[in-house]
Protein backbone atom coordinates (compact mmCIF):
# COMPACT_ATOMS: atom_id res chain seq x y z
CA UNK A 1 0.00 0.00 0.00
CA UNK A 2 1.26 3.18 -0.78
CA UNK A 3 2.30 5.54 2.10
CA UNK A 4 0.68 8.72 2.91
CA UNK A 5 1.88 11.82 1.16
CA UNK A 6 0.95 15.20 0.18
CA UNK A 7 0.20 16.01 -3.44
CA UNK A 8 2.56 14.53 -5.36
CA UNK A 9 4.10 17.23 -7.54
CA UNK A 10 7.52 18.13 -8.32
CA UNK A 11 9.12 14.92 -6.59
CA UNK A 12 12.20 14.96 -8.52
CA UNK A 13 12.90 18.41 -7.78
CA UNK A 14 14.44 19.85 -4.56
CA UNK A 15 13.30 22.14 -1.49
CA UNK A 16 15.59 24.83 -2.55
CA UNK A 17 14.61 24.41 -6.41
CA UNK A 18 11.13 24.40 -6.23
CA UNK A 19 11.35 27.65 -3.87
CA UNK A 20 13.39 29.41 -6.33
CA UNK A 21 10.87 28.39 -9.45
CA UNK A 22 7.89 29.56 -7.38
CA UNK A 23 9.55 32.65 -6.27
CA UNK A 24 9.60 33.59 -10.08
CA UNK A 25 6.27 33.13 -11.18
CA UNK A 26 4.44 34.15 -8.13
CA UNK A 27 6.57 37.03 -7.24
CA UNK A 28 7.56 34.98 -3.88
CA UNK A 29 10.37 36.80 -2.00
CA UNK A 30 13.51 35.04 -3.19
CA UNK A 31 15.07 34.43 0.68
CA UNK A 32 12.43 32.25 1.11
CA UNK A 33 13.98 28.75 1.30
CA UNK A 34 12.36 26.82 4.04
CA UNK A 35 8.98 25.85 5.99
CA UNK A 36 10.09 28.80 8.93
CA UNK A 37 11.24 30.84 6.11
CA UNK A 38 8.09 31.76 4.95
CA UNK A 39 6.44 31.89 8.44
CA UNK A 40 8.15 34.61 9.48
CA UNK A 41 8.28 36.40 6.10
CA UNK A 42 4.22 35.89 5.90
CA UNK A 43 2.80 36.10 9.68
CA UNK A 44 4.88 39.47 9.65
CA UNK A 45 2.73 40.98 7.17
CA UNK A 46 0.16 43.43 8.24
CA UNK A 47 -3.24 42.84 7.16
CA UNK A 48 -4.66 45.79 4.61
CA UNK A 49 -7.37 47.93 6.34
CA UNK A 50 -10.47 47.06 5.00
CA UNK A 51 -14.20 48.37 4.97
CA UNK A 52 -16.87 46.18 4.15
CA UNK A 53 -19.87 44.30 5.62
CA UNK A 54 -20.66 40.98 5.95
CA UNK A 55 -20.01 39.02 3.05
CA UNK A 56 -23.33 36.88 3.40
CA UNK A 57 -22.02 33.13 2.55
CA UNK A 58 -22.44 30.06 4.64
CA UNK A 59 -19.27 28.33 3.74
CA UNK A 60 -16.84 27.55 5.94
CA UNK A 61 -13.54 29.31 5.68
CA UNK A 62 -11.16 28.49 8.18
CA UNK A 63 -8.75 30.85 9.64
CA UNK A 64 -5.21 30.99 7.65
CA UNK A 65 -2.59 28.96 9.62
CA UNK A 66 0.15 31.72 8.10
CA UNK A 67 -2.40 34.57 9.34
CA UNK A 68 -1.86 33.36 13.10
CA UNK A 69 0.34 36.37 15.00
CA UNK A 70 3.58 34.96 16.93
CA UNK A 71 2.91 32.12 18.72
CA UNK A 72 6.11 30.58 17.17
CA UNK A 73 6.29 27.39 19.40
CA UNK A 74 3.06 26.62 18.60
CA UNK A 75 2.98 26.78 14.79
CA UNK A 76 6.35 25.16 14.31
CA UNK A 77 5.05 22.57 16.52
CA UNK A 78 1.95 21.67 14.92
CA UNK A 79 4.11 21.52 11.52
CA UNK A 80 6.73 19.54 12.65
CA UNK A 81 3.26 17.25 13.78
CA UNK A 82 2.62 17.37 9.98
CA UNK A 83 5.88 16.54 8.53
CA UNK A 84 6.50 13.96 10.77
CA UNK A 85 3.66 11.52 12.46
CA UNK A 86 6.26 9.50 14.84
CA UNK A 87 6.48 12.65 16.71
CA UNK A 88 3.67 11.13 18.81
CA UNK A 89 0.78 14.10 18.48
CA UNK A 90 0.58 17.41 20.36
CA UNK A 91 -0.80 18.67 23.44
CA UNK A 92 -1.36 23.16 23.38
CA UNK A 93 -1.03 24.24 26.70
CA UNK A 94 -1.99 27.58 27.75
CA UNK A 95 -5.27 30.15 28.82
CA UNK A 96 -8.30 30.37 27.05
CA UNK A 97 -8.56 33.14 24.03
CA UNK A 98 -5.04 32.34 22.91
CA UNK A 99 -5.65 30.81 19.72
CA UNK A 100 -5.18 27.10 20.29
CA UNK A 101 -8.32 25.72 19.12
CA UNK A 102 -7.89 28.47 15.77
CA UNK A 103 -4.34 27.50 15.47
CA UNK A 104 -5.37 23.36 14.85
CA UNK A 105 -8.09 24.41 12.93
CA UNK A 106 -5.99 26.20 10.77
CA UNK A 107 -4.31 23.19 9.73
CA UNK A 108 -6.93 21.92 7.21
CA UNK A 109 -5.58 23.86 4.32
CA UNK A 110 -1.80 22.19 5.28
CA UNK A 111 -3.13 18.64 5.73
CA UNK A 112 -1.09 16.34 3.73
CA UNK A 113 -3.05 13.45 1.16
CA UNK A 114 -3.95 10.11 2.30
CA UNK A 115 -5.80 6.95 0.89
CA UNK A 116 -8.97 6.81 2.51
CA UNK A 117 -11.58 4.70 2.04
CA UNK A 118 -14.45 4.76 -0.74
CA UNK A 119 -16.44 2.22 1.63
CA UNK A 120 -19.09 3.19 4.08
CA UNK A 121 -17.42 0.62 5.72
CA UNK A 122 -14.00 1.66 5.64
CA UNK A 123 -12.64 -1.12 3.45
CA UNK A 124 -9.11 -0.92 2.33
CA UNK A 125 -6.75 -2.60 -0.35
CA UNK A 126 -4.60 -3.71 2.68
CA UNK A 127 -7.37 -5.34 4.32
CA UNK A 128 -7.20 -8.19 1.85
CA UNK A 129 -3.82 -8.64 2.26
CA UNK A 130 -3.99 -8.81 6.16
CA UNK A 131 -7.51 -10.74 6.63
CA UNK A 132 -7.95 -12.26 2.92
CA UNK A 133 -11.56 -11.33 1.21
CA UNK A 134 -14.13 -12.15 3.92
CA UNK A 135 -12.48 -8.96 5.53
CA UNK A 136 -14.21 -7.17 2.91
CA UNK A 137 -17.73 -5.88 3.12
CA UNK A 138 -19.93 -7.93 -0.18
CA UNK A 139 -20.10 -4.34 -2.10
CA UNK A 140 -16.65 -4.68 -1.56
CA UNK A 141 -15.90 -7.49 -2.28
CA UNK A 142 -17.10 -7.22 -6.11
CA UNK A 143 -15.34 -4.58 -6.46
CA UNK A 144 -12.57 -5.91 -5.55
CA UNK A 145 -13.04 -8.82 -7.98
CA UNK A 146 -13.90 -6.33 -10.97
CA UNK A 147 -10.08 -4.60 -10.16
CA UNK A 148 -11.43 -1.34 -9.06
CA UNK A 149 -10.16 0.39 -6.64
CA UNK A 150 -11.26 0.99 -2.76
CA UNK A 151 -9.45 3.71 -1.37
CA UNK A 152 -8.62 7.06 -3.06
CA UNK A 153 -6.20 9.99 -2.61
CA UNK A 154 -7.62 12.66 -0.35
CA UNK A 155 -6.66 15.61 1.93
CA UNK A 156 -6.58 14.21 5.22
CA UNK A 157 -9.35 15.55 7.71
CA UNK A 158 -9.65 16.85 10.84
CA UNK A 159 -11.65 14.50 13.13
CA UNK A 160 -12.71 16.47 16.13
CA UNK A 161 -13.77 14.24 19.07
CA UNK A 162 -16.65 16.11 21.01
CA UNK A 163 -16.86 16.88 24.70
CA UNK A 164 -19.87 15.24 25.32
CA UNK A 165 -18.97 11.91 23.35
CA UNK A 166 -20.11 8.90 24.33
CA UNK A 167 -18.39 5.68 24.23
CA UNK A 168 -20.56 4.01 21.28
CA UNK A 169 -19.93 7.34 19.54
CA UNK A 170 -16.01 6.74 19.74
CA UNK A 171 -16.22 3.03 19.16
CA UNK A 172 -19.14 2.18 17.02
CA UNK A 173 -22.66 0.74 17.46
CA UNK A 174 -24.84 -1.74 15.69
CA UNK A 175 -25.54 -1.01 12.43
CA UNK A 176 -29.48 -1.33 11.43
CA UNK A 177 -28.16 -1.06 7.22
CA UNK A 178 -26.44 -3.85 7.23
CA UNK A 179 -28.86 -6.73 8.54
CA UNK A 180 -27.61 -8.85 5.57
CA UNK A 181 -23.96 -9.65 6.61
CA UNK A 182 -23.18 -10.34 10.00
CA UNK A 183 -19.90 -9.52 9.67
CA UNK A 184 -20.17 -5.78 8.93
CA UNK A 185 -23.13 -5.15 12.08
CA UNK A 186 -20.92 -2.81 13.87
CA UNK A 187 -21.05 0.77 12.40
CA UNK A 188 -17.75 2.63 12.53
CA UNK A 189 -16.99 5.32 14.92
CA UNK A 190 -15.06 8.48 15.51
CA UNK A 191 -11.75 6.86 16.08
CA UNK A 192 -11.83 5.03 12.75
CA UNK A 193 -12.87 7.84 11.02
CA UNK A 194 -9.57 9.39 12.23
CA UNK A 195 -7.34 6.51 10.95
CA UNK A 196 -4.56 7.93 9.15
CA UNK A 197 -6.08 11.61 10.17
CA UNK A 198 -5.61 13.94 13.29
CA UNK A 199 -7.91 13.27 15.68
CA UNK A 200 -8.11 16.76 17.51
CA UNK A 201 -9.71 16.81 21.17
CA UNK A 202 -10.18 20.29 22.74
CA UNK A 203 -10.12 20.50 26.58
CA UNK A 204 -8.78 17.01 26.70
CA UNK A 205 -8.27 17.30 30.67
CA UNK A 206 -12.38 17.51 30.82
CA UNK A 207 -12.55 14.15 28.73
CA UNK A 208 -14.31 11.41 30.57
CA UNK A 209 -12.35 8.80 32.13
CA UNK A 210 -13.16 5.65 30.07
CA UNK A 211 -13.61 7.65 26.85
CA UNK A 212 -9.59 8.50 27.55
CA UNK A 213 -8.32 4.61 27.83
CA UNK A 214 -10.18 3.62 24.91
CA UNK A 215 -7.94 6.40 22.77
CA UNK A 216 -5.21 5.52 24.72
CA UNK A 217 -5.25 1.86 23.68
CA UNK A 218 -6.50 2.90 20.27
CA UNK A 219 -3.90 4.94 19.33
CA UNK A 220 -0.92 2.72 20.87
CA UNK A 221 -1.99 -0.45 19.11
CA UNK A 222 -3.18 1.82 15.77
CA UNK A 223 -6.32 -0.71 15.48
CA UNK A 224 -9.30 -1.93 17.89
CA UNK A 225 -11.98 -4.31 18.37
CA UNK A 226 -15.87 -3.79 18.95
CA UNK A 227 -17.80 -6.76 20.26
CA UNK A 228 -21.70 -5.42 20.10
CA UNK A 229 -23.31 -8.68 21.04
CA UNK A 230 -22.98 -11.74 19.10
CA UNK A 231 -21.38 -9.35 16.20
CA UNK A 232 -17.54 -7.95 16.37
CA UNK A 233 -15.46 -5.59 13.76
CA UNK A 234 -11.65 -4.54 13.88
CA UNK A 235 -10.87 -1.01 12.88
CA UNK A 236 -7.49 0.32 11.70
CA UNK A 237 -6.81 3.68 14.43
CA UNK A 238 -3.33 5.13 13.01
CA UNK A 239 -3.96 8.71 13.95
CA UNK A 240 -1.88 11.59 14.70
CA UNK A 241 -3.42 13.17 18.37
CA UNK A 242 -3.48 16.03 18.84
CA UNK A 243 -5.35 18.20 22.43
CA UNK A 244 -5.30 21.74 23.61
CA UNK A 245 -5.93 22.29 27.68
CA UNK A 246 -6.13 25.00 29.97
CA UNK A 247 -4.78 24.03 33.06
CA UNK A 248 -7.11 26.22 35.27
CA UNK A 249 -9.17 23.80 34.56
CA UNK A 250 -7.96 20.60 35.83
CA UNK A 251 -5.05 18.89 35.38
CA UNK A 252 -4.20 16.29 32.74
CA UNK A 253 -3.60 12.14 33.72
CA UNK A 254 -0.02 11.29 33.66
CA UNK A 255 -1.12 8.21 31.32
CA UNK A 256 -2.52 10.22 28.58
CA UNK A 257 -0.07 13.16 29.04
CA UNK A 258 2.63 10.75 28.11
CA UNK A 259 0.89 10.06 24.75
CA UNK A 260 1.72 13.09 23.77
CA UNK A 261 4.99 14.02 22.31
CA UNK A 262 5.48 17.93 21.68
CA UNK A 263 4.24 19.83 24.98
CA UNK A 264 3.60 23.35 23.11
CA UNK A 265 2.64 26.29 26.00
CA UNK A 266 0.14 29.18 23.96
CA UNK A 267 1.20 32.00 25.82
CA UNK A 268 -1.43 35.50 25.52
CA UNK A 269 0.97 37.96 23.17
CA UNK A 270 2.97 40.39 24.92
CA UNK A 271 3.86 42.64 22.34
CA UNK A 272 1.12 45.31 22.12
CA UNK A 273 1.93 45.78 18.22
CA UNK A 274 1.17 42.09 17.52
CA UNK A 275 -2.16 42.09 19.82
CA UNK A 276 -3.23 45.37 17.59
CA UNK A 277 -2.48 43.10 14.47
CA UNK A 278 -3.96 40.06 15.99
CA UNK A 279 -7.33 42.13 16.28
CA UNK A 280 -7.44 43.08 12.96
CA UNK A 281 -6.68 40.27 11.32
CA UNK A 282 -9.87 38.33 13.65
CA UNK A 283 -11.78 41.30 13.32
CA UNK A 284 -11.60 41.37 9.46
CA UNK A 285 -12.42 37.72 9.13
CA UNK A 286 -14.92 37.66 11.00
CA UNK A 287 -16.46 40.38 9.02
CA UNK A 288 -15.50 39.01 5.84
CA UNK A 289 -13.27 35.60 6.06
CA UNK A 290 -12.96 34.99 2.47
CA UNK A 291 -11.07 38.21 2.32
CA UNK A 292 -8.03 36.94 4.89
CA UNK A 293 -8.73 33.54 3.12
CA UNK A 294 -7.66 34.97 0.06
CA UNK A 295 -4.84 36.98 1.36
CA UNK A 296 -2.63 34.50 2.16
CA UNK A 297 -4.14 31.59 -0.16
CA UNK A 298 -0.80 31.71 -2.84
CA UNK A 299 1.35 31.63 0.40
CA UNK A 300 -0.42 28.44 1.82
CA UNK A 301 -0.24 27.03 -1.82
CA UNK A 302 3.05 27.47 -1.51
CA UNK A 303 3.35 26.19 2.62
CA UNK A 304 1.75 22.90 1.26
CA UNK A 305 4.46 22.40 -1.18
CA UNK A 306 7.38 23.05 0.94
CA UNK A 307 5.40 20.52 3.56
CA UNK A 308 5.60 18.15 0.83
CA UNK A 309 9.65 18.48 0.30
CA UNK A 310 9.96 18.31 4.19
CA UNK A 311 8.08 14.64 3.82
CA UNK A 312 10.03 13.95 1.03
CA UNK A 313 13.52 14.65 2.94
CA UNK A 314 12.27 12.95 6.43
CA UNK A 315 13.51 10.09 5.23
CA UNK A 316 16.71 10.73 4.40
CA UNK A 317 17.60 12.84 7.69
CA UNK A 318 20.40 11.53 9.45
CA UNK A 319 20.68 11.48 13.27
CA UNK A 320 24.42 11.89 13.83
CA UNK A 321 25.88 9.60 16.52
CA UNK A 322 27.06 12.40 18.85
CA UNK A 323 24.16 14.47 18.59
CA UNK A 324 21.91 11.44 19.84
CA UNK A 325 24.42 10.90 22.94
CA UNK A 326 23.94 14.47 23.77
CA UNK A 327 19.73 13.78 23.90
CA UNK A 328 20.15 10.41 25.88
CA UNK A 329 22.19 12.52 28.50
CA UNK A 330 19.98 15.29 28.47
CA UNK A 331 16.91 13.11 29.54
CA UNK A 332 19.36 10.98 31.95
CA UNK A 333 20.13 14.15 33.59
CA UNK A 334 16.52 15.08 33.87
CA UNK A 335 15.56 11.34 35.35
CA UNK A 336 12.82 11.01 32.59
CA UNK A 337 11.70 7.74 32.36
CA UNK A 338 9.52 7.08 29.73
CA UNK A 339 11.45 5.74 26.80
CA UNK A 340 9.20 8.39 24.32
CA UNK A 341 11.42 11.20 25.46
CA UNK A 342 13.48 9.81 22.84
CA UNK A 343 11.00 9.06 20.32
CA UNK A 344 9.74 12.54 20.26
CA UNK A 345 13.08 14.46 20.71
CA UNK A 346 15.06 12.13 18.19
CA UNK A 347 11.73 12.50 15.23
CA UNK A 348 11.12 16.24 15.86
CA UNK A 349 14.54 17.02 15.61
CA UNK A 350 14.73 15.42 12.18
CA UNK A 351 11.43 17.00 11.28
CA UNK A 352 12.87 20.00 12.07
CA UNK A 353 15.98 19.56 9.91
CA UNK A 354 13.63 18.31 7.00
CA UNK A 355 11.62 21.92 7.52
CA UNK A 356 14.50 23.64 7.00
CA UNK A 357 15.67 21.54 3.69
CA UNK A 358 18.53 19.61 5.54
CA UNK A 359 19.69 15.87 5.57
CA UNK A 360 21.43 16.35 9.43
CA UNK A 361 20.38 16.85 12.60
CA UNK A 362 22.71 19.83 14.60
CA UNK A 363 22.92 20.39 17.86
CA UNK A 364 21.29 23.93 17.42
CA UNK A 365 17.88 21.67 16.12
CA UNK A 366 18.41 19.14 19.51
CA UNK A 367 18.29 22.70 21.83
CA UNK A 368 15.52 24.11 19.80
CA UNK A 369 13.11 21.20 20.55
CA UNK A 370 14.65 19.94 23.94
CA UNK A 371 11.88 21.89 26.04
CA UNK A 372 8.88 20.93 23.56
CA UNK A 373 9.57 17.52 23.66
CA UNK A 374 10.97 17.03 27.52
CA UNK A 375 9.00 19.68 29.58
CA UNK A 376 6.01 17.81 31.41
CA UNK A 377 7.49 14.42 31.26
CA UNK A 378 9.38 14.25 34.90
CA UNK A 379 7.37 13.00 37.95
CA UNK A 380 8.06 14.35 41.04
CA UNK A 381 5.55 10.86 42.59
CA UNK A 382 7.50 8.61 40.84
CA UNK A 383 11.05 10.38 42.21
CA UNK A 384 10.07 9.79 45.46
CA UNK A 385 8.70 6.62 45.06
CA UNK A 386 11.66 4.93 44.20
CA UNK A 387 13.65 6.79 46.95
CA UNK A 388 11.73 5.37 48.96
CA UNK A 389 12.57 2.13 47.27
CA UNK A 390 15.64 2.84 47.15
CA UNK A 391 15.76 3.15 51.35
CA UNK A 392 14.23 0.04 51.91
CA UNK A 393 16.54 -1.58 49.78
CA UNK A 394 19.64 -0.39 51.68
CA UNK A 395 17.80 -1.54 54.92
CA UNK A 396 16.95 -4.81 53.11
CA UNK A 397 20.66 -5.65 51.93
CA UNK A 398 22.31 -4.17 55.36
CA UNK A 399 20.02 -6.86 57.08
CA UNK A 400 21.09 -10.06 54.42
CA UNK A 401 24.47 -8.95 55.57
CA UNK A 402 23.97 -9.08 59.56
CA UNK A 403 22.51 -12.27 58.83
CA UNK A 404 25.20 -13.92 56.79
CA UNK A 405 27.88 -12.86 59.25
CA UNK A 406 25.93 -14.38 61.86
CA UNK A 407 25.69 -17.53 59.85
CA UNK A 408 29.56 -17.54 59.03
CA UNK A 409 30.00 -17.48 62.91
CA UNK A 410 28.98 -20.41 63.31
Amino acid sequence: MTEDKLIPNHHEKTNAEQAQELSASEGIPSHIRSIRDLIDTVTGRNLQDFEGGDAGFADQWPFPFLALVGQKEMKLGLLLSLINPNIGGVLLIGPRGTGKTTGVRSLIDLMPYVYESNCYYGCLEEDVEIGGIDALCPLCVEKYAKGEKLSSLRPAKLVELPLNAKMEDVLGTVDERSAAHAKMRVKRGILSYADRNLLYIDEVNLLKDDVVDVILDASAQGSYTVRRGQFSATYRSRFTLIGTMNPEEGSLRPQILDRFGLRLFVKGLEDLDERYEAYKRSATYLSNPKIVVDMYAEDTLIAREELLNARKILQEVDLPPDIAKIGLALIKELGIASIRAEITLFEATRALAAADGRVKVTKEDLYQIAPMALRLRRSKFIEKYFKDQHSEEDEILKSMEKFSDKENAK
